[in-house]
C-alpha cells in the first residue's frame, strides 16, 4: 500500500482555523450580563471558547456523539494487567446490553453512542450494534515488535476519520472518544515516554488496579519495550505503531480528523489525553479544538496534560475510560451555554452597571 495515499486524508487537510470576531461577539455578551466580570469563572470561558470554536453568537451542546473504540493488547502477555484479556470483549458486550457507566452518562446526556471494535482476541460480529473492522486479534505484543503493521495503524486511524465523518453533517457536534483494551494504560505510558521522553518509572500507574508489586513489574516491561525500540522510532506516527492500541490510533484519528472539520473534542482521561497528545504532535494546532475534562488517578495523565498546556475542568479521582469523565464533564459545557445565552444583560433586566 502507498503510504501517502493511504494518509492523504490527514496531510492534504490543514486544521480548521476560527473566526476571531466570534471570540469578540462572546466577549461582548459576558461583559454585558447581569454579574461582576468573570464572577461565574471558567465557565464564562467554556462558553466564549465553544462560541469560538461554534463560530456563533449563542453556543449550544445539542449533539453530543460518544463512540468507543476498543481493541486487545498483545503486550498482555507480560502480566502487565489485573484482569484477562477476555474482559475487552465482555465489557462490548456489556456496552451493547446498555450496563455499563458510559452508557448510563451516555442516556443522561442525550449522547448518542457508537461501539467500534477495531480488533480483539474474542470475536463480536454477531453482537448487535458493534461496528468490527477485525484489523487483527489484537496487537502485537510490543515488548518484541511493534504493536501494529503499517497497514493496521492506517486503518485504524482511518476507522477515527470515518467515525467523525458519520457525525459530520449535524450542526454544534461535540465528539467524545472512549476506549476499551485490557492492557491499554500500558500502551498509553509507553507512548507518554517516548513522546515526553520521560522514564516510566515516573508515569507508570496502576491501571485496572496492580498493587506496588504490578506496577514495578509494569515499569520493568515498560522499560525493556523502550530500550528494544528506541532508535528504529522517528516520528509520532513511528511511536504509535511501535507501543499503541488499535483503539489509541483510531482515537488519534478521530481526534485529528475534528480539528480538519472544526468539531469541538471534549477529552477524557489518561489514555485519551495520550491520542490527544499524539494529534498535536501529529498535526501542530489540533489542541485547540480540544477541551479536557477531568485529570484521572493514572499516575501519568498530569505529566500528559502538562505538555499540552491544558487546564482540566474537573478532578473527581476517576480513573475508569470509556469515554466516563468527559460524559460527566457535559453537564458543565451545558450550563455554561445556557448561562451565556440565557441571562439577562444588564440593559435588559434594568440593573445598573458598575460605576
Amino acid at each position: 500500500m502507498n503510504r501517502e495515499l493511504a494518509y492523504d486524508w490527514l496531510f492534504s487537510t490543514p486544521v480548521a482555523v476560527t473566526n476571531a470576531v466570534f471570540t469578540q461577539f462572546a466577549q461582548e455578551r459576558q461583559a454585558q450580563l447581569t454579574k461582576p466580570p468573570k464572577s461565574l469563572g471558567r465557565l464564562e470561558e467554556l462558553a466564549i471558547h465553544l462560541a469560538t470554536l461554534q463560530q456563533t453568537r449563542r453556543p449550544s451542546v445539542d449533539s453530543i456523539f460518544i463512540t468507543i473504540f476498543a481493541g486487545d493488547h498483545g503486550i498482555v502477555a507480560e502480566n502487565v494487567s489485573a484482569f484477562s484479556q477476555s474482559v475487552t470483549v465482555e465489557m462490548i458486550k456489556n456496552f451493547t446490553r446498555s450496563g455499563a457507566a458510559i452508557n448510563v452518562l451516555a442516556r443522561a446526556q442525550d449522547a448518542v453512542l457508537e461501539i467500534i471494535n477495531l480488533g480483539t482476541v474474542n470475536d463480536t460480529s454477531t453482537l448487535p450494534v458493534v461496528r468490527n473492522y477485525n484489523l487483527g486479534p489484537g496487537t502485537a505484543n510490543f515488548l518484541y515488535q511493534p504493536a501494529m503493521t503499517a497497514d493496521q495503524l492506517e486503518a485504524a486511524m482511518h476507522a477515527g476519520h470515518d467515525a467523525i465523518e458519520r457525525i459530520s453533517n449535524n450542526p454544534n457536534s461535540l465528539f467524545i472518544g472512549g476506549e476499551m483494551g485490557i492492557g491499554n494504560t500500558t500502551s498509553a505510558t509507553a507512548l507518554a515516554c517516548c513522546l515526553l521522553n520521560i522514564p516510566p518509572a515516573q508515569l507508570t500507574g496502576s491501571g485496572t488496579g496492580l498493587d506496588a508489586r504490578g506496577i514495578a513489574h509494569k515499569i520493568s516491561v515498560i522499560s525493556k519495550a523502550l530500550a528494544c525500540h528506541q532508535h528504529s522510532i522517528n516520528s509520532p506516527l513511528e511511536a504509535l505503531r511501535y507501543f499503541g492500541g488499535f483503539e489509541i490510533a483510531a482515537l488519534t484519528g478521530a481526534y485529528l480528523h475534528c480539528a480538519q472539520i472544526g468539531i469541538p473534542v471534549l477529552v477524557d482521561g489518561f489514555i485519551s489525553t495520550v491520542a490527544a497528545l499524539l494529534a498535536e504532535s501529529i498535526k501542530p494546532g489540533c489542541q485547540h479544538w480540544f477541551i479536557y475534562s477531568h485529570i484521572s488517578q493514572e499516575k501519568g495523565h498530569r505529566f500528559v496534560l502538562d505538555k499540552l498546556n491544558a487546564q482540566p475542568l474537573l478532578d473527581l479521582q476517576m480513573r475508569l475510560g470509556e469515554g466516563s469523565g468527559a460524559a460527566v464533564a457535559v453537564s458543565l459545557l451545558k450550563l455554561a451555554c445556557r448561562l451565556h445565552n440565557e441571562m439577562a444583560t444588564f440593559t435588559e433586566a434594568q440593573v445598573s452597571e458598575k460605576i
